[in-house]
């Protein structure tokens, strides 16, 4: 009795639906049953785009280069056998684009801070396909867990400025699933305020109020000492 066909599975080889511009890909469609030899036909979006003649049941290997957009669509395959009418067709098959992503911002509201005194820094990519992951340091060493943003939103962390060291330079770094594309920041620095001494206010108070006695002084001088000096004579 003749075996009865199958539908063919398409599937890349190996099995990545993540693609970069001018990747070569392979796809595979083979069946699980049926009678050779066996016709396959690989389609996007319903058009034709390559045949294969397989004397058995061994998978037809199809090889595309993604070199836009529009080589993203719908892919499908067919399997004609010997036997069957018509033929059968595979699952469909997407592929999502992937974009390397560019170098991150590391930006503060403020660069000069005083000490016991919270600010922010926020790093930002602003091309790169989604998910996109941000990790903070300072020097080399790691201040803060991995950041996957989900959505074109910069990943933001708060920190508390409470010595000179905590001025240091600080950097940031962005991923995604883009193979060997980790990109660094530009680099930040803080700037400690100086703090002004406690004394300081008191001491211009001081001095205020002595020069207000001076002035004073000095106009009640016609007013009042000389004419009392005039009248002791």
């Amino acid at each position: 009795f003749p075996e009865m066909s199958s539908n063919p599975r398409l599937a890349p080889v190996p099995e990545s639906f993540n693609v970069v511009m001018k990747q070569n890909v392979t796809l595979s469609c083979s069946p699980k049953s049926g009678s050779p030899p066996v016709r396959y036909t690989l389609f996007k979006h319903n058009q034709q785009v390559s045949v294969l003649n397989r004397s058995d049941l061994s998978p037809a290997l199809f090889t595309l280069t993604i070199s836009s957009a529009s080589d993203l669509g719908e892919y499908k395959c067919k399997a004609e056998y010997n036997n069957s009418r018509g033929g059968k067709y595979s699952n469909s098959l997407n592929f999502t684009f992937i974009e390397p992503i560019s170098k991150p911002v590391l930006s503060s509201p403020t660069s000069q801070a005083k000490k016991g005194q919270n600010v922010t820094l926020s790093c930002f990519s602003e091309n790169g396909s989604l998910p996109i992951t941000y990790q903070f340091f300072k020097g080399k060493q790691t201040i803060s867990p991995q950041k996957t943003m989900q959505k074109r939103e910069a990943a933001v962390i708060f920190l508390f400025i409470d010595s000179l060291s905590d001025s240091g330079t600080y950097k940031c770094k962005a991923n995604n699933s883009f193979p060997n594309n980790t990109k660094y920041s530009n680099a930040f620095n803080f700037t400690l305020a100086e703090e002004r001494s406690h004394s300081q206010p008191l001491i211009i108070s001081l001095g205020l109020i002595l020069l207000l006695l001076i002035i004073g002084f000095a106009l009640a001088i016609p007013f009042f000492i000389i004419p009392l000096y005039k009248a002791s004579e």
